[in-house]
């Protein structure tokens, strides 16, 4: 690894990041043989499982139960400096199919210099990372000016509630870097994700039996109803892609894309109703905190509808009916923060250049960004093109790299008491 430190103390640093490199694979590998761990990285550590969340929040799922599935919030202990988060998320996605797993997914091995199992990209091999870059700045000696909070959190892979009770729990900082694998890019933007469900009201009847036109009394399929819906969602998602507000530096247009599908009850039974789910994305230009996605939701039902009745009497008469679940929003802080600025310096530092960038997806920085006051961006080794596949893995050397990334930029944000 080329090294160009500022100082004495960043070199001390970074020879202390690289005598932790098998201690880095441990704990990667604590964390994907069990949900979570606790380290003493701080004089002040708080692990605590939140009540059940209430009903009516539409950012969060309601009633979510978040028995033993705990929080944690250490405080590194520092001067009147800048704060700095460190966060992320504990939960992983589901290991199947798992009979096409190399090697057992719970069980952390290396392979040809990467490490594999559940979670090592997506993001345990981050939290490994960062925490031992803790522990690498106490064993060479440093005192930070500034304090720095390690946060781990659940539900990142579902919803961002385990962020939103943190953020409620009471946290504060200045900035925020989350340990998401971006390959040594920042990712300062996101996009929010809705899901309607769109539901379609047929006729029951025999379906080996002729029937008269609906307007007879004869049965109605749900299922073939759905045409015009699918052709609808395809017409926005083209539009989407090519209208101006839906263009970002750093992001995919919006989109709209049918994922799940459910109608009938019986082999034999035109079906009565037929439902489809969509993944939906929008960018955030298009969010208020006052009105969440209210807009993008109104031109999604208005479009629809609209298709619907256009092409179909029936459909003018029983028009589809919306439901949603909770919404997810985007968020962006700048390019030119300053935190951004030093990471991606401290990365060049070890010889890991990297860009501004976007996640298509969502992140837990957003509701750090939107709802906590702590802008926040994601950063990390490793590629999210193996997160949630089979044999998902991690180079060893970026987890190392990462974990000298954080160590000089709580050094470099925080300051050197």
């Amino acid at each position: 690894m080329s090294v160009a430190p500022e100082g004495k103390l960043e070199e001390r640093v970074l020879e202390v990041v690289h005598e932790a490199r098998d201690e880095i694979v441990g704990l990667a590998g604590e964390l994907i043989h069990c949900d979570t761990t606790a380290r003493d990285v701080g004089d002040d550590v708080d692990l605590w499982e939140p009540p059940e969340t209430g009903s009516g929040n539409r950012f969060i799922p309601d009633h979510l139960d978040f028995r033993g599935r705990p929080q944690m919030l250490a405080r590194l202990p520092g001067g009147g400096g800048p704060t700095l988060l460190l966060n992320g998320h504990i939960d992983a996605v589901d290991v199947e199919p798992r009979a096409q797993w190399s090697s057992d997914p719970f069980t952390p091995e290396v392979r040809d210099g990467r490490l594999y199992g559940r979670g090592t990209a997506d993001m345990k091999g981050g939290i490994a990372a960062q925490l031992v870059a803790l522990e690498c700045l106490r064993r060479a000696g440093v005192r930070l000016a500034g304090k720095v909070l390690f946060s781990t959190v659940t539900d990142e892979e579902s919803s961002g509630a385990g962020a939103w009770t943190t953020i409620e729990h009471g946290l504060k900082a200045d900035a925020g870097v989350v340990g998401e694998p971006t390959g040594f890019d920042a990712w300062v933007a996101c996009r929010g994700i809705l899901k309607p469900h769109i539901t379609l009201e047929g006729r029951a009847g025999h379906s080996q039996m002729p029937q008269p036109d609906w307007r007879q009394g004869g049965a109605v399929n749900a299922i073939e109803k759905q045409v015009p819906i699918l052709a609808a969602i395809a017409a926005l998602r083209a539009e989407w892609r090519a209208r101006p507000d839906h263009q970002h530096p750093y992001l995919a247009p919006g989109d709209i894309v049918p994922v799940l599908v459910s109608g009938g009850t019986w082999d034999v039974t035109y079906p009565a109703s037929c439902t489809v789910v969509c993944d939906a994305h929008y960018l955030p230009g298009h969010f208020s905190k006052d009105s969440g996605a209210a807009a993008t939701k109104r031109e999604i039902v208005e479009r629809i509808t609209a298709a619907a009745a256009a092409a179909d009497p029936w459909l003018a008469e029983h028009p589809p009916r919306f439901a949603w679940e909770w919404d997810v929003p985007p968020a962006e802080i700048p390019a030119d923060s300053p935190l951004v600025r030093i990471v991606l310096g401290a990365g060049s530092a070890v010889g890991r250049p990297g860009v501004v960038g976007g996640l298509n997806s969502w992140h837990d920085a957003a509701f750090f960004t939107l709802f906590g006051g702590v802008p926040s961006f994601s950063y990390g080794g490793g590629s999210l093109m193996t997160a949630h596949a089979v044999d998902e893995c991690v180079p060893v050397d970026d987890l190392v790299d990462h974990c000298a990334v954080i160590a000089l930029t709580a050094m470099r944000f925080c300051g050197v008491a």
